[in-house]
């Protein structure tokens, strides 16, 4: 754990809470699906890259695109159809994509970043660029058959793909152990002959750990693997959602839980940063962010003339 990490997770944690309150004053429209309370799974994982690793995420992905690079400016772009957003406002908060930073993008089917993800992998074996490709989906995308399709694909084809799971316990708006006979996720990855492990998605030092060793094994020619990170959301599946499908005290064991309250507390406890710092690295993130959205509703709108740019004829 360093004050790096807790400083990367409070930017995302900054930029969801800024996207929540443009989206209620409908300065964004549209839905929004927010990863606040699972940040650590993206700090930890990009943590884990090496140069040229590409990572596809899904519609929850504005976390991942920050953790690999694209600027708080440019992401509120994205979000508010602006000439400056990272995709000049095509994408949106579900689609947006960012290759100069190796991030391949989001997608709001459940399970698609999967059939993505092997696509770039064949390409890195025929290449012999010695890249690994991180594909990341909900709990409730083990149930889609993209997703076991890819696996079985990336498995026969010893893929450089780790897939991770990020299990907030919640498809969608249904518990996940509700919904299969056996809830440890990870243990699916063995039908395929994938090595696979469950972690604790609050722990960037656990994700980046797990994430370091199976992407090494990737790249060495070893993959595809598989983790299943834990974690949970402290906000809804989309912004409105009024998850009245929670149990009552859920949400604030989540929030005493959530990866920023535990990395600081870490922090602290170290000796590395006092109460004082910490609150001036939050501070700081605030007015990171802060800047970035006023500077993006500042940029002028994607002119509408330019709707057919970068299609196929």
């Amino acid at each position: 754990m360093t004050a790096a990490d807790l400083e990367r997770m409070e930017i995302i944690r900054a930029f969801e809470d800024k996207v929540t309150e443009l989206r209620k004053a409908s300065i964004i429209v549209g839905s929004i699906h927010l990863c606040s309370g699972q940040v650590a799974i993206a700090v930890g994982a990009v943590g884990a890259r090496a140069t040229g690793d590409r990572v596809v995420a899904t519609y929850r992905g504005h976390g991942w695109a920050l953790a690999c690079g694209v600027t708080p400016e440019a992401l509120f772009g994205e979000l508010l159809g602006r000439a400056t957003g990272v995709n000049a406002g095509r994408g949106g908060s579900a689609h947006c994509s960012a290759a100069d930073v190796d991030f391949y993008g989001e997608n709001s089917i459940v399970g698609a970043g999967a059939p993505i993800a092997c696509g770039l992998g064949i390409a890195a074996k025929a290449e012999g660029s010695g890249r690994a490709i991180v594909v990341v989906f909900g709990d409730g995308a083990m149930n889609q058959g993209a997703i076991h399709e890819s696996m079985n694909f990336a498995a026969y084809l010893n893929l450089p793909v780790v897939f991770i799971c990020e299990n907030n316990t919640y498809s969608e708006l249904t518990p996940i152990a509700e919904m299969v006979r056996v809830p440890e996720l990870y243990k699916r990855a063995a039908s395929y002959g994938i090595p696979s492990c469950r972690i604790d998605g609050n722990d960037v030092d656990a994700v980046r750990g797990h994430a370091a060793e199976y992407l090494s094994g990737a790249r060495a020619g070893r993959g595809p693997f598989m983790i299943e990170a834990m974690t949970q959301r402290i906000v809804g599946h989309y912004y409105g959602d009024m998850q009245n499908y929670r149990p009552r005290g859920e949400v604030s064991q989540a929030l005493l839980d959530e990866p920023i309250v535990r990395a600081r507390a870490a922090l602290q406890a170290a000796g590395m940063l006092t109460a004082a710092q910490l609150d001036e690295l939050h501070a700081r993130a605030v007015d990171t962010i802060e800047a970035a959205a006023t500077a993006a509703q500042a940029a002028p709108l994607t002119a509408v003339a330019t709707v057919r740019e970068h299609l196929y004829a």
